[in-house]
């Protein structure tokens, strides 16, 4: 068994663990909305975007795109810091598709994010098939400078899931995405959707089984919410499927961390949801009892006893 995971509080490789062994602090991650558009949205490949995804483009707690850019990261950092004593952040380009714009405007963008020695990194969430080879050297000349991490929405392999929510490219475009960020050391975090209608737990570890193979150096597992402002909840309404319960899904997450490599981090074990557009599932609103729940059951769990847990007091 690997024993790098002796000193951690938890038996897998937390996103908290491995800034802390990064960059020697605690970093906290500034969701900030670059002023995209996406593909998917503008008529390039659709018009109305993924089916899950809200009028935001998946940035609901992303910062607000009425100001520039250096602005809205100051504004950012000053609301973490009037509550911690944080000193180190990664600005997160969080909405729509941020690599969706010709590379001399992203240029523009992600260096006027980069407002002091304080932001140690960008993570520029985008789609795989919004990566020209223009754009990953851009990413590789910003790596010079600050960390680059890249957030792939994969969401799930299975090609009628990626149909439904209208994904609009195919596995092999996100495999191509992994090998050139992977070439270019640009770590990429993938990410994943759990309770997909129709998506059965064999169907779910089988993303997880092919996630864990590509080499992508985090992950982000994501309960399905159903918003209020998208399709998704349209097609609820009128078609009406099985929403995971906590213990369900509490159970599909333990199952995928044990099938994932030790060394990926993990970056999300559930997700947010605006209150007021969260429609189902409404247990994930006590995000606190949900986290709480999932540590204490892997403590049950009998092939993580004793081998990787340990405990540690806070810091």
């Amino acid at each position: 068994m690997n024993n790098h995971f002796v000193h951690y509080r938890y038996p897998y490789h937390t996103l908290s663990d491995y800034y802390k062994k990064k960059y020697g602090d605690k970093v906290y991650k500034l969701a900030i909305d670059g002023g995209f558009t996406c593909p998917n949205r503008d008529g390039s490949i659709h018009d109305k975007g993924c089916i899950f995804c809200s009028s935001s483009g998946s940035g609901d707690f992303a910062s607000k795109r009425e100001l520039n850019m250096a602005t809205r990261v100051a504004k950012a950092k000053a609301l973490i810091q009037g509550k911690t004593k944080a000193l180190k952040f990664i600005v997160y380009f969080q909405s729509f598709t941020n690599t969706y714009a010709q590379v001399d405007k992203l240029r523009t963008i992600y260096e006027s994010a980069l407002i002091d020695d304080s932001i140690v990194g960008l993570s520029i969430a985008t789609r795989p098939d919004c990566l020209s080879e223009d754009i990953i050297n851009l990413m590789i000349e910003l790596s010079l400078k600050v960390d680059i991490y890249v957030e792939l929405g994969l969401q799930t392999i299975h090609s009628n899931s990626a149909k439904f929510i209208r994904r609009g490219y195919h596995l092999d475009i996100y495999d191509k995405a992994i090998r050139q960020l992977n070439k270019a050391n640009i770590p990429v975090i993938t990410h994943v959707i759990i309770g997909l209608p129709g998506e059965k737990k064999a169907d779910i570890l089988d993303t997880i089984k092919y996630v864990a193979k590509t080499n992508t150096h985090g992950i982000k597992l994501q309960l399905l919410h159903i918003l209020t402002d998208t399709d998704l909840y349209e097609h609820f309404i009128i078609h009406p499927f099985h929403i995971l319960s906590m213990h369900e899904y509490i159970d599909y997450i333990i199952s995928s961390i044990q099938l994932l490599p030790p060394s990926m981090v993990i970056h999300r074990l559930t997700g947010d949801g605006p209150k007021h557009l969260l429609f189902e599932p409404k247990w994930s609103l006590d995000k606190k009892r949900v986290l709480g729940t999932i540590a204490k059951q892997f403590k049950l769990t009998s092939s993580y006893q004793g081998q990787y847990f340990k405990e540690e007091s806070d810091d």
